[in-house]
C-alpha cells in the first residue's frame, strides 16, 4: 500500500490541498490503483481552518512518515500585509506551521527512502524557515523566493522543481502541475495524461529536474 499525505494546518490553501489531491486520486482510479490519498495533520485528527473564508477540510488521519509514498505541504492563504500581533497575515500562518509539530515528522519523512516529500506555493517556505531543506533546490511564490534563498535553498524559478526525494511547486496554481508531475513519476505520463483530459487542463511552465533526479529512475 503507497500513500499520498496532505498535511493541513490551520490558515491553509485549500486549492494549495485540493489540487494535488484530486489530480492523485483521479490518476490512481485511472490505473486501478490502491494509492491510498489522504488529509492528515501532526496531531489527533480533527478539523482545521483554511485561510480562505473559513473553509473548513477534516484531517482524517496523523501523518506517519513510515508509510511510503508522498507527504505533501501547502502554503497558507490570507492577507499578506498588517500587524501579526493583530492580523494572521501569510507570513505569520507560515512561520506558525514552520515551527509546529509538522516539522520533526516532515524530517523524518526526508530521511526515509521510500517517501518523497512535496510543496506547494508557501509549503516550501514553512520547511525552508525551519531549516530542513536548506541546500536543497526547490521553489516557492514568487513573492517567496528570496525567503527561500535566504533560508539557504537553492532556488529554481520553474514551475515545478524535481530535487528527487523533495518536490515543489511554485505559485497556487501549481498544484495541479505538481499533481499532474507526481502522478507521472507514480504512474506514468499516459495517466497523467488522461487526467489532463479529463480535468481539461494542460500542464504549463517548466518542470526542472536537478541532478538528483535525473539520476534516479522514475
Amino acid at each position: 500500500m503507497r500513500y499520498a499525505q496532505i498535511v493541513l494546518f490551520d490558515g491553509f490553501d485549500p486549492l494549495d490541498v485540493i489540487a494535488p489531491f484530486e489530480v492523485l486520486a483521479a490518476a490512481a482510479d485511472e490505473v486501478g490503483s490502491d494509492l491510498v490519498v489522504e488529509l492528515v495533520c501532526a496531531g489527533e485528527p480533527r478539523s482545521f481552518v483554511s485561510g480562505v473564508r473559513g473553509i473548513p477540510l477534516p484531517a482524517t488521519s496523523t501523518l506517519d512518515p513510515n508509510k511510503p509514498g508522498y507527504v505533501i505541504i501547502p502554503g497558507a492563504a490570507g492577507p499578506v500585509d498588517g500587524d501579526p500581533d493583530e492580523v494572521d497575515t501569510i507570513p505569520v500562518v507560515l512561520a506558525r506551521a514552520s515551527e509546529s509539530a509538522i516539522i520533526p515528522l516532515v524530517q523524518q519523512a526526508l530521511d526515509n527512502p521510500e517517501v518523497v516529500v512535496a510543496t506547494v506555493c508557501g509549503g516550501s517556505l514553512v520547511l525552508g524557515m525551519a531549516g530542513i531543506i536548506e541546500g536543497r533546490t526547490a521553489v516557492t511564490h514568487t513573492l517567496g523566493n528570496d525567503v527561500l534563498e535566504a533560508a539557504g535553498v537553492n532556488v529554481v524559478r520553474g514551475r515545478v522543481v524535481d530535487d528527487g526525494d523533495f518536490v515543489s511547486g511554485g505559485g497556487v496554481t501549481s498544484g495541479l502541475d505538481l499533481g499532474l508531475h507526481l502522478a507521472t513519476r507514480e504512474f506514468g505520463p499516459n495517466a497523467a495524461y488522461a487526467v489532463e483530459k479529463l480535468f481539461e487542463y494542460e500542464r504549463r511552465g517548466t518542470a526542472w529536474y536537478t541532478d538528483r533526479q535525473l539520476a534516479t529512475a522514475v
